[in-house]
């Protein structure tokens, strides 16, 4: 095989026209396709200096030949790309993971066509209407059409020889009216075929047209006196709209599109594809494609629009898209919607697609926890622009009330997990009065430089409870023991949930249903309540002590007892005298209830 320096002068020999590209490694395995509107610019980018990440520099490094195949158009690059993917299925290629075989529904070519669901579309001359999004869709459908058009479901050859021998007879589909009996020739097959057409015309989704010609058949029986066809056709028609209602229905005015969402997270991006008809959505599926190169969205779109609208054989004349692809498709036209209808169906495929996403992450989360977590970490290094993974991560957080009893939290996540034993608290010892940023600047003093003088592991990660300048009191920790450029330092801001770096004035905006900012809020949320819980513990000693204790001969354990009991001083005072002596005993209660008595100063503060 050729070494990379070949391969470099293939580059320059190649042409400004689309087509698509094969790198192989040194032993002629095939490693990635791709297309490019310009071969010669597309190839060339892979051996520039800086590369964007370290997966394509590694791809990179392995290439040991190329090979290209010129097309007419960009397209045509995009379907033949799209081919050779799923035929060598390369390892640095987006990878569509679905092993799913999906049902279809086959309309059989033979006299008096048998309409069935099926899995697998051979090729034996039928027509395949499909694939549904699931077996409970395609059984719907399927019923449907039954229940409306009486369609046999007899596997018998009735060729007009046969029916004209008379060669079979009626079965008990027939008996409970649910065949019109064309084996004995009962019902001709022009009007076999004519009710097949209809259910075929509904299979497909476009269920107005055959509604308006039911209504229609319903007037003219009703004109010429045949009331019971009229009648039929009227429980058709009702039917059929009751089934068109159970869709979700956007707008007649939207008509026939292609719908494309997308979702995205650590190493996949999730494609919710809608096929919308008359304005109604009559199929809907998410899948997942693996991005091996961290391939932007655009690109994935392009593969996705080329692949599903193949497989779901659209010919609808408009998809609508988050973005632009970058890419012409012949005969399509591509909207990417601002407001209206279209906006509302390009949404409802973001939930679609964002729920997939989730359902799939609580699924790995059982299945794989280790692959879990790392995918977590991976999607929070990206986020939050990293050097490695924040496998150890701490959050502070302090409380106080008025100023009095400062405290701060310090919980730790390892694994994207909390970590509840390696959770601290800190009793602020040299801050007077409410100073945020003094409290908090002593809490992370303590607890780094007591892990430095230890010789414990620092964590990947800080996060600090508040805006700018709970973060700069942190930072001048960092830069006095040394962990600037060490340790990576963010804060939290509670109101719009910006997220600031140090020495950058511009916050950082995550998607709010993104996994690192759920992570990083869990984490804000934990230290809020370990430092709650530690400064209503602190606030409650002191009040006791302020209260009951004073009194000579009444110690923490009884005064706690008493307001465990009675809730209060004032409660203590207005409860009967044999409560108070069972609570703690003949002589506590005499002292106390004199105390309180003769001491009408006492404080009375509410147990909280």
């Amino acid at each position: 095989m050729p070494d990379t320096l070949d391969v470099r002068e293939k580059v320059k020999l190649l042409p400004h026209k689309p087509g698509v590209y094969q790198f192989f490694d040194r032993d002629g395995k095939i490693l990635y396709v791709g297309k490019a509107t310009s071969l010669r610019s597309r190839v060339g980018s892979y051996f520039a200096k800086d590369l964007p990440n370290g997966k394509t520099r590694l791809m990179v490094a392995k290439i040991a030949d190329l090979r290209t195949i010129i097309t007419e158009t960009p397209y045509d690059a995009l379907l033949l790309e799209n081919s050779l993917i799923k035929e060598y299925q390369p390892r640095y290629n987006i990878l569509l993971r679905d092993d799913k075989s999906y049902p279809w529904i086959r309309i059989r070519n033979e006299h008096y066509p048998r309409i069935e669901g099926m899995r697998n579309p051979v090729d034996d001359g039928s027509e395949y209407i499909g694939p549904f999004a699931s077996v409970g869709a395609m059984r719907t459908a399927l019923k449907l059409v039954h229940q409306l058009y009486k369609l046999r479901t007899c596997n018998y050859d009735l060729s007009p020889e046969n029916v004209a021998k008379g060669k079979y007879k009626r079965c008990l589909e027939w008996h409970m009216g649910n065949c019109r009996g064309p084996c004995e020739g009962l019902q001709n097959e022009e009007d076999y075929d004519a009710n097949v057409a209809q259910a075929r015309q509904v299979l497909r989704g476009r269920i107005g047209g055959v509604v308006r010609l039911l209504k229609q058949q319903m007037h003219e029986h009703a004109e010429k006196l045949e009331f019971e066809q009229a009648e039929e056709a009227r429980q058709q028609a009702e039917k059929l709209e009751s089934y068109q209602a159970r869709s979700t229905v956007v707008s007649p005015t939207v008509g026939d599109v292609d719908v494309f969402s997308l979702a995205r997270n650590t190493g996949s991006t999730f494609v919710n594809y809608m096929r919308v008809i008359d304005g109604a959505v009559v199929h809907g599926i998410t899948v997942e494609f693996k991005r091996s190169l961290e391939e932007p969205d655009e690109e994935v779109l392009q593969y996705a629009m080329a692949e599903l609208r193949q497989r779901f054989r659209s010919n609808a004349p408009e998809a609508v898209v988050p973005m632009d692809p970058g890419i012409e498709m012949p005969g399509l036209s591509i909207t990417v919607p601002q407001r209206g209808d279209k906006k509302h169906l390009l949404e409802m495929g973001e939930r679609n697609a964002q729920y997939f996403m989730l359902e799939k992450q609580k699924q790995e989360a059982l299945v794989d926890p280790e692959a879990h977590a790392d995918r977590i970490l991976e999607q929070m290094k990206q986020d939050l622009r990293l050097s490695e993974l924040p496998r150890h991560i701490e959050c502070f957080d302090n409380s106080n009330t008025q100023g009095t009893d400062p405290v701060s939290a310090c919980v730790v996540f390892k694994n994207a997990k909390s970590s509840k034993k390696d959770y601290r608290h800190f009793n602020i010892r040299t801050v007077e009065g409410p100073d945020d940023f003094a409290s908090m600047e002593e809490a992370v003093e303590r607890r780094y430089a007591r892990l430095i003088t230890e010789g414990e592991p620092l964590p990947q990660l800080v996060v600090i409870d508040g805006g700018k300048g709970q973060l700069h009191a942190a930072m001048n920790v960092f830069d006095r023991l040394g962990l600037r450029g060490k340790v990576a330092l963010i804060g939290i801001a509670k109101r719009l949930e910006e997220l600031y770096f140090p020495d950058d004035s511009a916050p950082l905006y995550i998607d709010k249903r993104s996994t690192t900012l759920r992570v990083i809020q869990q984490m804000r949320d934990e230290a809020h309540r370990f430092g709650i819980t530690h400064h209503r513990g602190k606030r409650s000693k002191r009040i006791v002590k302020t209260g009951l204790e004073e009194i000579p001969g009444i110690g923490p354990a009884t005064a706690q007892k008493l307001l465990t009991r009675f809730g209060s001083v004032k409660g203590i005072r207005e409860a009967v005298r044999e409560e108070v002596v069972a609570e703690v005993g003949v002589k506590k209660a005499e002292v106390v209830l004199k105390a309180i008595e003769v001491n009408p100063t006492t404080p009375t503060v509410d147990h909280p």
